[in-house]
């Protein structure tokens, strides 16, 4: 029998790149998946068709994050189409570049509302229907442990991201509800193909196994943290970044 059989999760942010991924390795699991998006119903569809064509259930969700009243609505929306709630994938975030002249209040309010706020008040309300047994999963960056001044803003949030993971695992960890960060390195996806072009040299460089991360490297992490193997990890974020340090 896969492994999660039974379950089922939202993947926030999964039309596309690590989402998508994340998305279909739990299908792949048994899990039966809501891939939220905020924009492109289209991406979303072609996500749910691909999980549907390998023999899953998924159905797609609208609800931007940045915004605390459409989180509880997407929540509901997992729990009326399937029935039950049993893991949150906190995935959906925004990155821009900046730097300390180029920053600025907007960039930083936009960060903080989507990849901070936007996991808490998921991660609250998430936490009202998981049962024991639940899981959330937060998606952090290399970046809060090693950031770059060019990025100041985006390694801040995942910064706090791992405080959360932390805080929340400890807040939940007696309703037996386990909350596991995973942070990627550098990974290939249709958001940085344009934008990393230039660097990916340098980034594999800095990568002891010697290649770029792909959606599925991550996919496989975060099915093995909502599983049961991973029965006594909470409250702590763990790479997954090829031995890389940004």
């Amino acid at each position: 029998m896969r492994k999660l059989t039974g379950k089922v999760a939202i993947v926030t942010g999964s039309s596309k790149g690590i989402g998508a991924g994340i998305a279909e390795r739990l299908a792949a699991d048994g899990a039966a998946v809501v891939v939220n998006y905020s924009r492109s119903a289209q991406d979303a569809d072609v996500v749910v068709r691909r999980i549907a064509a390998a023999g899953g259930q998924a159905t797609a969700v609208k609800a931007d994050l940045s915004d605390p009243a459409q989180i509880q609505p997407l929540i509901d929306a997992a729990v009326a189409h399937f029935g039950q709630l049993d893991i949150l994938v906190n995935n959906a975030g925004i990155y821009q570049p900046d730097s300390l002249d180029s920053l600025t209040a907007e960039s930083f309010d936009a960060h903080f509302a989507l990849n901070v706020r936007g996991l808490l008040l998921a991660t609250q309300a998430a936490a009202r229907v998981l049962p024991a047994g639940g899981v959330i999963v937060n998606i952090s960056s290399g970046l809060a442990k090693s950031p770059y001044p060019v990025v100041h803003v985006y390694s801040s949030t995942k910064g706090a991201v791992d405080t959360l993971t932390r805080s929340l695992g400890m807040e939940l960890g007696p309703r037996r509800i386990r909350v596991v960060g995973i942070a990627p390195g550098f990974v290939k996806t249709e958001g940085n193909a344009e934008s990393a072009k230039d660097m990916t040299d340098f980034l594999v460089g800095k990568t002891p196994l010697g290649r770029v991360g792909m959606p599925m490297d991550i996919a496989a992490a975060v099915a093995f943290a909502v599983s049961d193997d991973a029965g006594w990890i909470t409250g702590t974020t763990i790479d997954v970044s090829g031995g890389m340090v940004f």
